[in-house]
């Protein structure tokens, strides 16, 4: 598999996830091992951004400043690592809303696309969900899932195809790996 760019799904993925939302960079937790593994996907020449559903600020538990300032924790912890985020695309609309950006539809996913003039085989897209999952067919991208997030329901049609990894730092072994070996 030959890609270009790692899409990210963040809640579950980069960071803990919270069925509170995660609405402070106090709360904002990495995934052991998560960072690394973005800093080992930018090392290897990869794009590697974020695509989140971010619903909190539509429902007014946290504001923009909020999530701004999760944000810049998270880049500095990379920034530690040597490496940088090359977006943070997010929707904050609601479910009630029925907007195209929030993930199962792939709205975010095609603004990433155009914004860099990528082709859907150039992408992969690891995510914690089957939203993540669903937006990702939608974009025509290969997705991947994580155990690291929510609950996985291996019966649910939803995953029937999609490789589900551990964390993270997994499925970057396994991308890293297909990519030597072509």
């Amino acid at each position: 598999m030959t890609i270009s760019t790692a899409i990210l799904d963040r809640d579950g993925v980069v960071n803990h996830d919270s069925d509170a939302f995660i609405k402070s960079p106090a709360e904002w937790q990495p995934v052991p091992g998560s960072l690394e593994a973005i800093a080992r996907l930018k090392h290897a020449g990869l794009r590697v951004v974020v695509a989140t559903n971010q619903s909190g600020l539509g429902r007014g538990l946290f504001d923009y400043d909020d999530l701004f300032a999760i944000h810049d924790k998270m880049a500095r912890q990379l920034a530690e690592l040597g490496v940088a985020l090359d977006g943070v695309f997010f929707c904050p609309h609601t479910a009630d809303d029925a907007c195209l950006c929030r993930k199962p539809q792939p709205g975010l996913i095609e603004d990433i696309l155009r914004r860099w003039s990528l082709k859907p085989r150039d992408c992969v897209m690891i995510g914690d969900s089957a939203t993540d999952i669903e937006a990702a067919r939608a974009a025509r991208i290969t997705g991947f899932g994580v155990r690291s997030g929510k609950p996985i329901d291996a019966a649910d049609t939803r995953w029937r195809d999609i490789r589900i990894f551990d964390d993270l730092a997994a499925v970057v072994d396994h991308l890293l790996a297909s990519r030597t070996n072509n």
